[in-house]
């Protein structure tokens, strides 16, 4: 099997600590954290799905498993909503276990911490010909076309080894990311020649940024197995991709048709939980309203 034909899985990094969001994150993952009426989590899973993604790999940490119970039955709330005629409800509970399949590992303490390391920890559930999406747990995306299906569409059609999705960011927030430099003479526009993660202003390759959207190959996990930890001592998907990139492989920084809203601190939470607001008919208008009236 060609590793660019019949891609279903994806590989969901939920093993981060959520230390920005404390104490509501001391007993839950930041990832069940509510997006309006819908954890975070479900809207990747959403994404992927919608991508045609059929296998769902969610890899957790200790104390996680709030993750597992929310992805599987609830027998007596259907029962009840049953009961109780609910039956709009209903569906929506029954559905969620029926999205894909669901499998569930743990990212153990002997890899390094990092946004690489759930790439490890998921290796022996990918084939060596199979290639699959990698989706950072706290990162949302709104466009037409889920962004899962536009990289998977780069990665087929550009046979190439890796992609990633970048966004323009303000020129005073590239630090917070992996920034891209770009082929002077690439055989694709978006072909990378080097990147790096969290460099200051004047240092920075350009800004467009990485965010935690990818299609890798397995060449993606063989590279990670001998890449060394980088900055403060973590293993960084970037650090991985500029590897790859230095030893010829096909690296692609796919600019997307839509929009990269990150969850990953209080600010930026709730700044992506009004942008989802604003896209639902039933809550529009009232919030616009509040806002307009009761707030500026």
């Amino acid at each position: 099997m060609s590793k660019y034909s019949n891609i279903k899985k994806a590989v969901i990094a939920a093993a981060g600590t959520g230390t920005r969001f404390l104490p509501a994150t001391k007993n839950q993952p930041k990832e069940m954290l509510p997006i309006i009426d819908k954890p975070i989590i479900q809207y990747l899973v959403e994404e992927a799905v919608a991508s045609g993604i059929t296998d769902i790999i969610l890899v957790t940490r200790s104390g996680s498993h709030i993750i597992e119970d929310y992805f599987d039955t609830r027998a007596d709330l259907e029962y009840s909503l049953e009961k109780n005629g609910k039956n709009d409800y209903l569906k929506i509970v029954k559905d969620i276990p029926q999205m894909a399949n669901f499998i569930y590992i743990r990212q153990k303490n002997n890899l390094p911490y990092g946004n690489g390391s759930p790439i490890l920890a998921a290796k022996n559930l990918i084939d060596k010909d199979e290639s699959f999406i990698y989706m950072f747990g706290d990162d949302l995306t709104l466009s037409d076309i889920p962004v899962s299906k536009q990289l998977m569409d780069v990665y087929i059609n550009q046979k190439a080894d890796a992609v990633l999705g970048v966004q323009e960011v303000p020129w005073d927030e590239v630090e917070r990311y992996g920034t891209i430099k770009y082929k002077d003479n690439p055989n694709y526009k978006y072909e990378i020649e080097k990147a790096c993660e969290k460099l200051p202003r004047e240092k920075a390759y350009s800004n467009m940024c990485q965010f935690g959207r990818f299609v890798f190959s397995y060449d993606v996990i063989e590279t990670a197995l001998r890449t060394k930890t980088g900055k403060d001592n973590e293993l960084w998907v970037i650090d991985i991709l500029n590897q790859m990139a230095q030893e010829g492989k096909k690296i692609i920084a796919q600019p997307i048709k839509g929009e990269w809203l990150t969850t990953g601190d209080p600010l930026r939470y709730l700044k992506a939980t009004l942008k989802f607001t604003m896209k639902r008919n039933d809550l529009e208008k009232d919030i616009r309203e509040f806002i307009k009236n009761e707030i500026l």
